[in-house]
Order: C-alpha cells, then sequence, then structure tokens
C-alpha cells in the first residue's frame, strides 16, 4: 500500500487505494467471509510512520475504497470507516434490490399480469397500467433507493453537510407546465 501511495501522491493526493483485507465481490453465506479491517490500520499507522512529521494530524494518510462490501457485517463496515474509508462498493446487493423489488412487484400484482384484460376485479377489466413495464422498474428503483439508503446509514454520511433532513421526493415533471403524472400504480 505504501508504494501505490508513494507513486501516486506526486501525481494527486485525490486519489484512493483498493486495499484488500478480506473483502471478497459478490456474496457469500455468513462466516465465509472474514474481514479483518485492522489490516487498514496497520497501513495507515506503517505509512505516518514512514512520512514521520509529514504525516496528517489524524495518521490517515490514505483513503480507502472497499471493495466487495455486499453482505457485510455492519461492525466490519463500521470499523474499516476508522482506519480510512470513505467509499464501499455494494453491486452485489444493488443488482438483488433492483430485482427484489421487481419481484415483489409481479407476487403483488401476479393475477393482473395474465392478460390483457380481465383480473381480480372483474372480466372486462383492463390490466395495462400492471404490465406497463415502467411499474416494474419503478418498484425496482424503489427497492434499491431503499438498500442506498440502508448503505449511507451504515456508512455515516447522513445529514453531514448542512443541508438538513432530507424532504419527501417529488417528480420534478409535476408542475404548472407537466400537470399531475397520469396512471400509475403506488409502487
Amino acid at each position: 500500500i505504501y508504494e501505490v501511495f508513494k507513486e501516486l501522491t506526486p501525481i494527486s493526493d485525490m486519489f484512493t487505494v483498493a486495499a484488500a483485507f478480506g473483502n471478497v465481490h459478490g456474496v457469500y453465506s455468513p462466516g465465509n467471509v472474514k474481514l479483518e479491517p485492522k489490516i487498514l490500520s496497520r497501513a495507515q499507522e506503517y505509512i505516518s510512520d514512514k512520512l514521520g512529521d509529514d504525516a496528517p494530524a489524524d495518521k490517515k494518510p490514505v483513503s480507502f475504497v472497499f471493495h466487495g462490501g455486499s453482505g457485510s457485517d455492519l461492525d466490519d463496515i463500521r470499523e474499516s470507516l476508522g482506519y480510512g474509508v470513505i467509499k464501499m462498493n455494494i453491486d452485489t446487493d444493488t443488482q438483488w434490490s433492483y430485482w427484489e423489488g421487481i419481484k415483489n412487484f409481479e407476487n403483488k400484482y401476479h393475477d393482473y399480469l395474465q392478460t390483457q384484460i380481465g383480473n381480480p376485479e372483474g372480466p372486462e377489466k383492463p390490466n395495462k397500467k400492471y404490465y406497463d413495464p415502467r411499474e416494474c422498474m419503478r418498484a425496482g428503483e424503489t427497492a434499491t433507493v431503499e438498500r442506498l439508503e440502508q448503505s449511507f446509514a451504515d456508512l455515516r454520511c447522513q445529514n453531514i453537510l448542512g443541508l438538513g433532513e432530507m424532504g419527501e421526493a417529488t417528480n420534478v415533471l409535476e408542475s404548472s407546465v407537466f400537470g399531475p403524472r397520469k396512471g400509475g400504480l403506488p409502487v
């Protein structure tokens, strides 16, 4: 890690290092991956010692990326933050959350998704608003936003910019110009 730090620092101080500390990409059954965040702490100490008086006051000269964060234990995530992790990748978790949103949409509206006309409300009732692909995609997006919000909380990066509490999201197309959104199902 020190060699990477030494080579990149002259180019710019704005870089991150994806150091391995037991992390792997994908998701595995609990107990199959043993993270050792203290490796990051030891790297920070080593590099700070090498830098001597030029080391930052917090003794964290390296900003780390936590690759393979999906499925990681919250204690390991929080410990790694203390050792300089500033970013965590959770691609597998966001893929699953998107899929799960679509899967749950299909489960919820299954009987409306079998034909174009006819559903539990009556044989002549149309189903267009249910099989519109934008609806199940929206369910996937909503589930992914929920997963991201969990990550923001896990990473302690909510309400830190002085912007106040997050308000309810609104559709930017709903305005006096465009009018309200037409159709659509509650997700």
